[in-house]
């Protein structure tokens, strides 16, 4: 009898700390997360500066450790997501643009049904800090400052496209602008006008709220504004599914929205 109450004793020692029945047939019915796992993940700059707020409080709570590394949604930059999933290397979570996930799941490199929108975000303008703020709260105050900057610097990832082939072109200004512009690759546009390289730059709020020497300047006008949806999901090679769901669901939860908030994002889920 105490032989029996031993063995089960450390069974009970043995038990997993959660366990996550997966929404699609890509998986076993139940996967267990054992305490002291590891979880992959690789986050766009979107939603970078909530995910690092929030990273040591899900790891203190849960036991799993994140390994974290960075890269643009699109772009084609060698460390863009995308370009990193082509050289084969492995994460266990995907965050970033919707539309750029959205294309990984069609190539079938995201578990079906575990894309979790989290945050939208809108465009923002910096300047070094120090230097004059110029005046953006108007469709027409916005276009005299294009054209007045000498340099005009835009990230490699989703608002970037958007401003250099979408925004430029529509205002009629592709001529003028072009030659003064710069697509920013594996950097933060702020940082490289913090920097004093550029005189204005254009990025998701997010990603510009965090830089020091960089002063935000405020949202590009509605009228030419675009929101970017950021989302996650689970790669479809991912060693630790159960671990990257449990992330996601956080990352997705009431108690993480006042985090994403704090950086310039409007939290969009909330999990169960």
């Amino acid at each position: 009898m105490l032989r029996r109450r031993f063995v089960i004793a450390l069974l009970a020692l043995a038990t997993p700390v959660a366990a996550w029945a997966p929404p699609s047939g890509n998986a076993p019915a139940t996967v267990e997360v054992q305490a002291g796992s590891e979880v992959a993940v690789v986050t766009s700059g979107g939603l970078a500066a909530a995910y690092d707020a929030l990273a040591p409080r899900f790891e203190e709570e849960t036991g799993i450790r994140l390994v974290t590394s960075y890269g643009a949604s699109t772009g084609g930059a060698p460390d863009s997501i995308p370009a990193r999933l082509e050289r084969g290397k492995r994460f266990d979570v995907l965050i970033m643009s919707q539309a750029g996930l959205n294309v990984l799941s069609a190539r079938g490199l995201v578990r079906t049904g575990t894309e979790v929108d989290l945050a939208s975000s809108s465009i923002g303008m910096a300047v070094r800090e120090g230097a004059p703020v110029p005046d953006i709260g108007t469709p027409e105050a916005f276009v005299a400052t294009l054209l007045a900057a000498d340099s005009i610097g835009y990230s490699a990832s989703v608002s970037g496209t958007y401003v250099s082939e979408e925004l430029f072109p529509r205002l009629g200004l592709t001529e003028e602008l072009a030659p003064k512009s710069r697509r920013v690759v594996s950097e933060r546009v702020a940082a490289v006008v913090a920097r004093g390289e550029l005189e204005i730059g254009f990025q998701q709020v997010s990603e510009i709220l965090s830089i020091e020497g960089a002063t935000y300047v405020g949202p590009i006008p509605d009228e030419y504004q675009r929101i970017t949806t950021f989302s996650a999901g689970i790669a479809t090679d991912a060693e630790n599914p159960a671990g990257a769901r449990r992330l996601i669901d956080f990352l997705a939860s009431e108690a993480a929205a006042s985090t994403i908030a704090e950086t310039g994002l409007e939290p969009l889920a909330v999990a169960n």
